[in-house]
C-alpha cells in the first residue's frame, strides 16, 4: 500500500503525539507503579497430621463491607475483636473438658520439625529519600471551589449519620469541596482560594476550611516548609486524596478555630476532620507529625487508605489503593491508622502513641504489607496492632507494641500466611500476641513479656509455627491454645465464619516465669513441641501444664528434658503423617 503525501504526514503527526502522551504518562506517575510487588510470605503447612486443614479462605461473602468501627457502625454489631472476647474463667472451664478427651503421646525426632528462617523483606528501598524521589512537579495545577453533590467519590459520606447536614450546617451552605488539580503545594492554593475557604495565616501555617479531594491527576505536596496544615473542625474540613499525596517533614492535624487549638478528642460521635486515601490513590507520609484526627463514622477514622465501597468501586473501576508511611508520629487520632482492601502497603519507623481505637489497623482483604520497626503504645481502647479480615501475605516485623489497652499484636478472622517476627510485645493490658480463626501464621522469635494474660494466644486458628519465642512473666500462659464456638456470639459467620480446630507447633525459644503454666492447650488436631526451655515457673510447686497436657504431663516433660525429642500430641483416633 502506498502512502498519500498527506496520510504520511497525518500518521506520522499522530506517532508522535502517541508517543509523547506515553513519554508524559510515565514522567507523572499516571503509568503502573514503579515498584515491585511485596513479596509473599512461604508460611509452611503443618503441624503434621492435619496438613489438609483451613490453608485457605471460606467463601465469605464480600459485597458488605463490615468492619470494627463502633457499637453504632455495622461492623461492630457482630462482635468485638482480639483478647476481649474471653475470660479467665472460661479458659479454666475449656482446659478442664479438655483434659477428659483421650490422647496419645508419640514421639518423633526433632530433625523433622526443622524449619529455615523466614526470608524477610529487604526494607532498604523503603527510605524517605525514594519517596521524595517519586515526586513530580508537573503540570503545574489549579485550585477550584464547587458542590461536592456530584462527585461519586464522595457518595461513601452521603447519607450516612447525616453528615451532609453536618457538613452544610458547618460551612453554611450546601456542602463544597476545594479540588486540586495537577501539581500543587499548600501555598499554590492559598493563591487560587479565597481566603474564607483556604487560607495561610502565618509563615508556614496553613487552615482549610473546606474539604479538599486530590484529583486523580493531581499530586498535592505538604512539604517542609509548612509546619502546620490545619484542617478546620469548626468548618467541616477534611482531606481526600484520589491522585497522589506527599506529606515530607510536615504536620497535619485538626484544629478547632474558636478555641485556637488541636481538635483534641473528646467523644467518637463528634465531627473531626479526617484523612482518606481512595482507590487508584499513592499516600506518602514521610518525618511528618498526624494528630487530632478522625471519629467513629465510617471511613473518617482518622488516617486511612481504602477501595471505594463494594456498590461504588464498580463504577470508579480503580485499583487498589497503596502508599508508605516511613519515619512519622501518629498520636490523639481515632484509628492511628486503617486499611481496606489496600495492597504493597508500607509502615515502617513510625511512633503511634496515645491513639484511641487502634494504633495501625489493616481491614478487609488488604495484601502484602509491612508492618516493620514501629512503636505501637498506650492506645486508650485495644490493640496496638491488628490485621483483620482477609489480611493476607503480610509481614508484622520487628516492632514494639507496649502499654496498649487490650493486646499488643492481633491477627484475626481468616487472615492467613502472614509472618509475625522479631517483636518486642510487653506490658500490654491483655496478651502479647493474639491470633485469632487465622491459620497458617509464623510467629518467629518474638519476645512477650510482663503482659498481663498470654504471652501468645491462640484461638480457632491452624496451621500455626511458633519458633524461638520468647515468653517471660506474663500473668497467665506462656503460649496458650484454645477453641471457642462463637455462634451466639453476634459475630457474622457469613462475614466472619470460623472452625472449632486448633493445631501448632512449638519449637525452640524459652518459656519462663508464667503465671498459671508455660503452655496450655485444648482439645487440638495436634500439638508438636520440641526443645523448648521451660523453667522458673511462677508456682512453687514447679512446671505444671494445663488442659490435656496436664494430663499426659509426666511423659511429654520426659521426651522434651530426658530424651530430647520431639513430643506430637494427638487425639487417639488420629493417624499421623510424616513431618517434612
Amino acid at each position: 500500500m502506498v502512502l498519500r503525501p498527506q496520510a504520511g504526514v497525518w500518521l506520522a503527526a499522530l506517532l508522535c503525539a502517541l508517543l509523547s502522551g506515553i513519554a508524559a504518562a510515565q514522567l507523572d506517575g499516571d503509568a503502573a507503579p514503579d515498584e515491585p510487588a511485596i513479596a509473599v510470605p512461604r508460611v509452611p503447612s503443618g503441624p503434621s497430621i492435619d496438613n489438609s486443614t483451613d490453608n485457605g479462605h471460606d467463601n465469605a461473602d464480600a459485597d458488605d463491607e463490615m468492619i470494627d468501627a463502633d457499637s453504632d457502625d455495622p461492623g461492630e454489631r457482630y462482635q468485638t475483636d482480639g483478647s476481649d472476647q474471653d475470660d479467665n474463667a472460661e479458659d479454666d472451664r475449656m482446659l478442664a473438658d479438655a483434659a477428659k478427651r483421650p490422647y496419645v503421646v508419640d514421639v518423633t525426632s526433632g530433625a523433622s520439625l526443622k524449619l529455615d528462617p523466614p526470608e524477610l523483606p529487604d526494607l532498604s528501598r523503603y527510605t524517605a529519600a525514594n519517596a521524595i524521589a517519586k515526586i513530580r512537579k508537573s503540570p503545574h495545577g489549579h485550585a477550584e471551589v464547587r458542590s461536592m453533590l456530584d462527585e461519586l467519590s464522595f457518595r461513601s459520606f452521603m447519607g450516612r449519620d447525616e453528615r451532609m447536614r453536618d457538613w452544610a450546617a458547618r460551612q453554611k451552605s450546601l456542602p463544597k469541596v476545594i479540588f486540586v488539580h495537577g501539581y500543587m503545594t499548600p501555598r499554590d492554593i492559598a493563591q487560587q482560594v479565597p481566603r474564607e475557604y483556604f487560607q495561610q495565616t502565618a509563615r508556614g501555617v496553613f487552615v482549610a476550611r473546606l474539604p479538599i479531594d486530590v484529583r486523580p491527576d493531581a499530586t498535592l505536596h505538604i512539604d517542609d516548609s509548612v509546619s502546620d496544615f490545619r484542617l478546620s473542625i469548626n468548618r467541616g474540613a477534611f482531606l481526600v486524596n484520589e491522585g497522589k499525596l506527599f506529606i515530607t517533614g510536615a504536620r497535619l492535624r485538626g484544629w478547632d478555630e474558636a478555641k485556637n487549638a488541636p481538635s483534641t478528642f473528646i467523644d467518637k460521635h463528634r465531627f473531626r476532620p479526617f484523612m482518606v486515601s481512595w482507590g487508584g490513590s499513592q499516600t506518602y507520609i514521610i518525618k511528618s507529625v498526624v494528630a487530632d484526627l478522625g471519629y467513629a463514622a465510617s471511613k473518617s477514622y482518622g488516617v486511612s487508605i481504602s477501595q471505594f465501597s463494594p456498590s461504588l468501586a464498580p463504577k470508579m473501576n480503580r485499583p487498589n489503593p497503596t502508599g508508605w508511611l516511613i519515619d512519622s508520629e501518629f498520636y490523639d487520632n481515632w484509628y492511628g491508622f486503617y486499611c481496606y482492601e489496600a495492597e504493597d502497603v508500607v509502615i515502617r519507623g513510625n511512633d503511634y502513641h496515645d491513639n484511641i481505637k487502634y494504633g495501625i489497623d489493616p481491614h478487609d482483604r488488604s495484601r502484602r504489607l509491612i508492618i516493620a520497626e514501629n512503636k505501637a503504645h498506650d492506645t486508650r481502647e485495644k490493640h496496638g496492632i491488628i490485621v483483620s479480615r482477609e489480611v493476607d501475605d503480610s509481614w508484622i516485623i520487628d516492632n514494639q507494641a507496649y502499654d496498649n489497652n487490650l493486646s499488643g499484636i492481633v491477627v484475626d478472622r481468616n487472615s492467613i500466611n502472614n509472618v509475625v517476627a522479631h517483636n518486642r510485645v510487653y506490658r500490654n493490658h491483655a496478651d502479647g500476641i493474639t491470633i485469632y480463626e487465622s491459620p497458617k501464621t509464623l510467629i518467629w522469635q518474638n519476645l512477650v513479656s510482663a503482659n498481663r494474660r498470654h504471652g501468645i494466644r491462640v484461638r480457632n486458628s491452624t496451621n500455626l509455627r511458633l519458633y524461638g519465642n520468647v515468653a517471660i512473666g506474663n500473668g497467665l500462659s506462656g503460649i496458650y491454645g484454645h477453641i471457642k464456638n462463637l455462634a451466639g456470639t453476634g459475630r457474622n459467620l457469613r462475614l466472619d465464619p470460623f472452625h472449632e480446630r486448633i493445631s501448632m507447633t512449638v519449637v525452640g525459644g524459652q518459656l519462663i516465669s508464667n503465671g498459671s503454666s508455660p503452655v496450655g492447650i485444648d482439645q487440638p488436631l495436634s500439638l508438636e513441641l520440641y526443645d523448648v526451655d521451660m523453667r522458673a515457673p511462677q508456682r512453687q510447686l514447679g512446671i505444671k501444664f494445663t488442659g490435656i497436657l496436664g494430663k499426659h504431663q509426666e511423659q511429654v516433660l520426659d521426651v522434651l528434658m530426658r530424651q530430647k525429642k520431639a513430643v506430637i500430641l494427638r487425639p487417639a483416633d488420629a493417624t499421623v503423617a510424616s513431618a517434612k
